[in-house]
């Protein structure tokens, strides 16, 4: 069975979600779903460096970063959050999602253990809280993202505040 018939079976068993659309109504909190996992490079760290300008010592610098306090280099922050949107973009909830999304309002993020080269991540979600906005046609949802390592770590922890599309009533 192919991956559009799947999607197309979908709906009856989710209840009569619009068939290759959710909206801002399909997303209930405690709705949690998982990505696909990515390992983060050496060649990942440095090309996050190179393109960002970002030099920091700890990511680019060995000598530096043995005397530091994670004794090695460690990944950008913000390399880890860019991997998670990546990888969030690509699940088929996402996917369902994008064309009800109407705007990302903000992300909140916490970087709580070092994520190294060699690190596999893999980006657990949450629905935390969805409420409507002040129109009538649109409603904001915020997810937690946690990225989790191959060793069971939390590392990045992003609140994810989203406007969507709800559904047209009739």
């Amino acid at each position: 069975m192919t991956q559009a018939q799947n999607i197309q079976q979908a709906p009856a068993a989710l209840g009569g979600i619009t068939p290759g659309h959710y909206f801002w109504e399909d997303l209930p909190v405690g709705f949690k779903y998982r990505t696909s996992s990515r390992t983060i490079t050496e060649a990942d760290i440095v090309s996050f460096a190179a393109l960002t300008g970002d030099m920091n010592r700890a990511h680019v610098d060995d000598e530096a970063a043995r005397s530091g306090p994670f004794g090695q280099r460690i990944a950008h922050g913000l390399l880890v959050v860019s991997y998670m949107a990546g990888l969030n973009s690509r699940t088929i909830v996402n996917q369902l999602l994008e064309p009800s999304m109407l705007a990302l309002l903000g992300t909140e993020c916490r970087f709580i253990k070092p994520t190294l080269a060699g690190d596999t991540v893999t980006v657990d979600i949450e629905v935390m809280e969805a409420r409507p906005s002040s129109k009538p046609d649109r409603g904001i949802v915020k997810f937690r993202r946690n990225a989790v390592t191959q060793r069971g770590d939390v590392v990045v922890e992003c609140l994810v505040s989203m406007l969507f599309k709800r559904r047209e009533v009739v």
